[in-house]
């Protein structure tokens, strides 16, 4: 009876290993290759080219009206009209940057509804909304959005604590950042860059942040190490030209 029960057993075992040699598994990481979609919006963050940027927003919106649940394809959207944002803050064209914020806002408000754990959509909210303080009038939309700002990072930060995004979002945002806190804004940017060492945009906010503390040394770091990874950055190379002055 023991015999029998102690072949079983083996049976059972050698059955169990055979089960996990031809189980799927589960991939480590995902290559970019696997998302097509979220490698072009990166590539159109990069550049910032807008006839990019444009078929691309084509394209989303395509695939919304294909399928209006998918919360993934609204955040990508509101992605790019923070691109375009930034072009029209480039070129001066207020109007359009305004457009462009509130299509933001309302493209992440709409992927929230349908995914509201997603730390990178809640702080992309909370991003455009302190960039509607940054193009309004200070006394107005600063007491309308800065709780909306802090409201939103505290919930990108509940829900993921290791997400850079978060933390950077977190940086560019605390309080008096351009007026005096900045030590509090670095600590955050850093704490970004440990978890992501490769966001470019992350390291031109903190070569921005060590200008305004006056050490210009950290500042030139910061700005090289950005342009290392995106030379063709605007951002950085405005701020490389800055520093240069």
């Amino acid at each position: 009876m023991r015999l029998r029960k102690s072949a079983y057993l083996r049976l059972l075992a050698v059955a169990y290993v055979a089960l996990l040699s031809i189980a799927p598994r589960t991939p480590a990481s995902v290559s970019p290759g696997d998302d097509p979609l979220g490698a072009a919006v990166e590539a159109a963050r990069k550049t910032h080219d807008e006839k990019q940027l444009q078929s691309l927003k084509t394209q989303l919106e395509q695939k919304i009206a294909q399928n209006s649940n998918d919360a993934g394809i609204y955040l990508s959207l509101a992605q790019v009209q923070e691109y375009f944002l930034d072009v029209y803050e480039m070129r001066k064209d207020k109007k359009a940057a305004v457009e462009a914020l509130d299509k933001g806002i309302d493209a992440v408000r709409r992927s929230i509804q349908l995914n509201d754990k997603s730390a990178d959509a809640h702080s992309l909210l909370a991003d455009l909304y302190g960039r509607k303080i940054s193009l309004g009038s200070a006394m107005f939309a600063g007491p309308k959005f800065g709780p909306k700002v802090k409201e939103e990072n505290a919930k990108a930060l509940a829900l993921d604590d290791k997400n850079p995004r978060v933390w950077a979002s977190l940086g560019l945002m605390t309080p008096k950042m351009f007026g005096g806190d900045v030590p509090k804004a670095i600590e955050s940017l850093q704490k970004s860059l440990a978890i992501d060492s490769s966001q470019d945009e992350t390291w031109v906010w903190l070569a921005k942040a060590f200008q305004k503390q006056g050490d210009t040394g950290k500042a030139r770091d910061a700005i090289q190490h950005a342009l290392s990874l995106n030379p063709d950055s605007r951002f950085a190379q405005a701020e490389a030209a800055s520093l240069e002055k």
